[in-house]
């Protein structure tokens, strides 16, 4: 009878764990088939045809889309910290003279404090200005980098945001910057370019709306930015929109590069070096503007 027990007892523990495997196996299973769906959807918008097969053979959800969910959130902190620490009239504008002092902020008179060339993306203008920003660039950067991975994506990120504040140094030498707008056109500037490229490889109505999306988008934004730097009004800031172009030509350039070779080793394209020569080039030529020749040195 002992035996029979134990019997009984061993073959309830076997068919316990084996219900056990069978419902993980089905949740791990459920987990992947969302993945899939996933990648399958974003190889649709982000790659030409001849490119998905090999994109999603080796996709997968690990890692997540660190890069661009970290700087969304960095972003996020910031734009609370000055919202609750410094008094505010209002969140849809902050009160620039409340913020001005910010160390992250590009100013023409701080231009020696070399960071806040690129500290300036953290700190925003105003609620829709931080909210406009973060919807684009998760809209973009989330599946750009489920696509071309966080190094890429940061690099060509980080790439806008100091050809925004150089440019915005040299074409509007006597104007703040503030806001992630460099950034986020450097994406969408990377976007277009492989849109535009590889046009004849997508659904046609498909590619239109796509097009169509992003110049629309782009046309609202650069307006609103143009509209307040030119219109006079004493409860907003002027800030330079000279970051938007600039950000969105550095994306034209080496963002296009890098997406184009999501399956090759970026850095061994020839594209890749003269886009970079000519990026340095631009670079220094901003830097001894800044030093010698500025309005604001005055």
């Amino acid at each position: 009878m002992e035996l029979e027990r134990l019997h009984a007892e061993e073959e309830r523990a076997a068919r316990s764990q084996e219900e056990e495997e069978g419902e993980e196996e089905g949740r791990n299973r459920a987990a992947c088939l969302s993945c899939d769906s996933l990648h399958n959807t974003v190889s649709k918008w982000m790659l030409p045809e001849d490119s998905r097969a090999t994109y999603l053979e080796r996709a997968n959800c690990i890692p997540p889309p660190i890069f661009i969910l970290g700087i969304s959130v960095a972003e996020v902190a910031v734009f609370i910290y000055y919202a609750v620490s410094k008094p505010q009239s209002q969140w849809l504008t902050l009160d620039w003279e409340s913020n001005q002092n910010s160390p992250f902020i590009y100013r023409p008179d701080k231009r020696k404090e070399a960071w806040r060339f690129l500290s300036y993306m953290l700190v925003h203008a105003g609620i829709e200005h931080i909210l406009g920003n973060l919807f684009l660039q998760l809209l973009l950067g989330i599946p750009l980098e489920l696509v071309h991975k966080g190094h890429r994506v940061g690099l060509v990120y980080i790439a806008g945001v100091l050809a925004g504040s150089l440019a915005s140094s040299v074409c509007d030498p006597l104007q703040g910057l503030v806001g992630a707008s460099g950034g986020v056109y450097a994406l969408i500037g990377g976007y277009f370019m492989n849109i535009l490229v590889n046009f004849r490889e997508m659904i046609p109505l498909f590619g239109v709306v796509r097009l169509l999306f992003i110049l629309s988008i782009v046309g609202t934004d650069v307006g609103f930015a143009l509209y307040r730097r030119f219109i006079p009004d004493n409860s907003a800031p002027q800030v330079s929109f000279v970051a938007h172009i600039a950000g969105g030509l550095a994306g034209m350039s080496i963002g296009y590069v890098i997406f184009s070779c999501f399956d090759k080793n970026f850095i061994k394209d020839p594209r890749f070096w003269v886009c970079i020569v000519a990026y340095l080039a631009f670079v220094v030529f901003a830097v001894l503007f800044n030093v010698f020749f500025s309005p604001a040195n005055q």
